[in-house]
């Protein structure tokens, strides 16, 4: 990786089948407070009922989150993508619901999300990559890239499901490879250097 660690303003972690292990697990090694929002777009079946968040909550150090549309972003939060929407960015601070048709078979789209908050962040946000069934979220990796953001990916080694880790590899100018058991130390370096 180059010199440069990015000011995170706004990380995004985009996950399937497989990823929510990962997720867990940094949640539960994560630094109190955060320096920055985390944003958590995973698929998840339209209209099933939402535990993710309290699930999340019983391990995380901060609030974590469902977003509804018009939600405000703050900095020490987990914030989680609802099932069957898009999420788009309307400023830094505010994001909306879109239930617009699916891309990639998935909505929410990983890389819906991932353009919007790089058209909002650009060099200050970071973008993640966990363990997967489809391709969902490489575009959005690659967008991220070219508008100067920084972009982790899952160590395909270490996924449950290695498919969206590996095509991402094989396919975008990645900063950092991460595992399950690192990630939230990466995490709590990159807002210790804030």
């Amino acid at each position: 990786m180059g010199a440069r660690e990015n000011k995170t303003e706004l990380m995004v972690i985009g996950g399937s089948a497989g990823s929510l292990q990962v997720i867990l697990e940094m949640v539960k090694k994560l630094d109190s407070p955060i320096a920055f929002p985390i944003l958590v777009v995973v698929h998840r079946k339209a209209h099933s009922v939402s535990i993710l968040p309290a699930l999340l909550q019983q391990f995380s150090p901060v609030d974590v989150i469902e977003i509804e549309d018009k939600t405000d972003i703050d900095v020490n939060g987990i914030y989680i993508v609802p099932a069957d929407y898009h999420l788009l960015f309307e400023s830094k601070n505010s994001v909306a619901l879109d239930s617009s048709e699916k891309l990639n078979y998935s909505r929410p789209s990983i890389d819906v999300t991932f353009k919007s908050a790089a058209e909002m962040y650009g060099e200050n946000l970071t973008g993640v990559l966990l363990s997967g069934a489809n391709a969902d979220g490489v575009e959005g990796l690659n967008y991220i890239k070219r508008n100067k953001g920084q972009v982790w990916i899952q160590d395909p080694e270490t996924a449950e499901v290695r498919y969206m880790p590996q095509y991402a590899v094989e396919r975008v100018n990645y900063d950092r490879l991460i595992t399950p058991g690192n990630l939230a130390e990466h995490i709590n370096k990159l807002y210790s250097a804030q």
